[in-house]
């Protein structure tokens, strides 16, 4: 997820408006679960002090530490102490539909999630024999399924002695996945079910689909203010202290935080988030791109299928392509996103001058300066100073 999480906790990247670990944290609770360990490692402080004790939500979390990154399976180790005899267990970058919690909750243990997909090679893998796993493999070079394991489980304490006699894995971890597997050859009859939907974000342009993943249930409200002559089409969000100036065209979904400058004379397209304090200007079109907290688009720019980091600025006639010529997939970070459609993704407190040019697929280091005129692409470290063309 770098350059994103160069500054904070994966879980704590904006989806819809809130982190990742809050859409969560709210799923668990309507699917009836109100006492939560959080086992936390890398950045936990901004993940403690967002959340806190959970009374804010009608629920208990308590806070546990994996100070080094050992793997799923070592980390459910760190929260032992902390769980009953029987458990769920969720991954913390994931977000699963609260009917589909209820139904795993509901199950006979121990149990796990499932969902058909097209390229299990980054993912856990199952095989099945009726309603039963044969077998779980992780991110396989050659997945002998397309059933891929959703990271959610229903466990009791049977888990703690696999755990404990694994040996590490190819990658250095003790995993989840490897001790099901362990049980699974003891005879040990673990049930699947097969999940409606989920989201996962492993990448970057993952945080794309937040918007859109909610729209069935995403209705919007306008807190802020609205000038005359502001267009407004679908499911629109405005949040308190904003303002929404004339001749603004907004088509949702769109989500637009608290005390927001909006305008006048932008086009804000769907699937955009906007965070708090952002000022987005004259001029500006914005489409399916999240943009974060604090962040300043002036005037007279284009920003398309993009992420945008904290307290960004970018100066006037900023364009960001999203597009190749040829029409094929995008490539950012020297993966293939999948995606034809991909703009840039910015760290946090990146800056542009007037007349930038970003080419499709860049990535931009947090606190990088990008001088006025100058075109750029590919992977930029963090805090570059560029002011010649990156070509």
């Amino acid at each position: 997820m770098t350059p994103l999480t160069d500054t904070r906790s994966k879980v704590m990247l904006p989806v819809a408006g809130r982190p990742v670990i809050e859409h969560l944290v709210s799923s668990l609770i309507q699917a009836g679960i109100k006492d939560i360990v959080l086992v936390a490692g890398f950045h936990s402080l901004q993940v403690g002090n967002y959340l806190r004790d959970g009374r804010q939500w009608g629920a208990r979390i308590t806070y546990c530490r994996q100070n080094i990154p050992l793997g799923t399976g070592d980390a459910l180790l760190r929260a032992s102490p902390l769980v009953g005899d029987t458990f769920m267990v969720v991954n913390g970058d994931t977000l699963y539909r609260v009917e589909d919690i209820v139904k795993i909750l509901n199950s006979k243990i121990p149990a796990l999630g499932v969902i058909q997909v097209d390229d299990p090679c980054e993912m856990g893998v199952i095989t099945r024999q009726g309603d039963r796993v044969t077998g779980i493999v992780e991110k396989p070079s050659a997945p002998p399924s397309d059933i891929a394991n959703c990271g959610i489980y229903l466990l009791n304490k049977n888990i703690f002695p696999a755990i404990l006699s694994l040996e590490k894995s190819l990658r250095g971890e003790y995993e989840i996945t490897a001790a099901i597997q362990a049980l699974i050859e003891q005879g040990v009859h673990f049930r699947f079910h097969e999940l409606s939907d989920w989201l996962t974000f492993s990448y970057p342009w993952d945080l794309l689909d937040g918007v859109n993943w909610f729209y069935q249930a995403f209705r919007g409200g306008i807190l802020g203010t609205v000038e005359e002559g502001v267009t407004l089409k679908g499911e629109v969000s405005v949040g308190g202290g904003s303002i929404i100036r004339s001749g603004c065209y907004i088509s949702g979904p769109v989500i637009i935080g608290r005390n927001c400058d909006i305008g006048p004379n932008c086009y804000l397209r769907a699937g955009t988030s906007i965070g708090d304090d952002c000022h987005i200007g004259a001029n500006v079109e914005i489409k399916n791109s999240v943009i974060m907290n604090g962040t300043k688009v002036p005037h007279l720019a284009y920003i398309g299928d993009s992420i945008i980091g904290e307290n960004c600025n970018l100066g006037a006639g900023t364009k960001i392509a999203n597009l190749r010529f040829d029409k094929q997939n995008i490539k950012s970070g020297g993966r293939d996103s999948g995606r034809q459609k991909l703009g840039a993704i910015l760290g946090d407190g990146v800056l542009t001058g007037i007349n930038t040019s970003i080419d499709a697929g860049t990535m931009i280091g947090a606190g990088s300066y990008i001088g006025p005129g100058v075109f750029v692409k590919g992977s930029i470290k963090p805090g570059s100073r560029l002011f010649e063309s990156c070509r």
